[in-house]
């Protein structure tokens, strides 16, 4: 295992429908850092999500929580192996309940570079972008 790691921290509603949703996209809970306060989602080996109630979330930050409903506070891309991969991931977050974002003058930009990508927003309103790129000399 790598000794740099990356957790995303986010704010979550409610904690058990965040956990199923994460779970629903093939992402395992590590019971060890999970919790009433915080789930810990492990996307890989060195990147994990910590789902925070947002009562335990102001304990990080004496700025308010942002309105991800209506805002997008960031963008999560994620690159995956494949399009297919791409694909069903998205597919795996609408079915758990998520929505898809459709830029079609992106993806346009996106495929002239040989990208493929999606995006989508979780529940609580995370905008996740899961893309492949097939990167010359890789």
């Amino acid at each position: 295992m790598s000794s740099k790691m990356i957790f995303i921290n986010l704010p979550v509603a409610d904690l058990d429908r965040s956990k199923g949703f994460y779970e629903a996209l093939g992402w395992k809970v590590n019971e060890d850092f999970t919790d009433q306060n915080a789930a810990c989602i492990v996307i890989d080996d060195n990147i994990c999500l910590m789902l925070l109630t947002k009562e335990f979330f102001t304990a990080f930050s004496k700025r308010a929580i942002a309105d991800t409903a209506g805002q997008v506070g960031a963008a999560y891309a994620l690159s995956l192996g494949s399009v297919a991969e791409v694909d069903a991931l998205t597919d795996a977050a609408l079915g758990a309940g998520a929505t898809e974002e459709v830029n079609a003058d992106k993806r346009a930009e996106e495929a002239q570079v040989g990208m493929h990508g999606r995006t989508f927003i979780d529940p609580d309103g995370h905008q996740w972008e899961p893309f492949f790129m097939n990167y010359p000399g890789a």
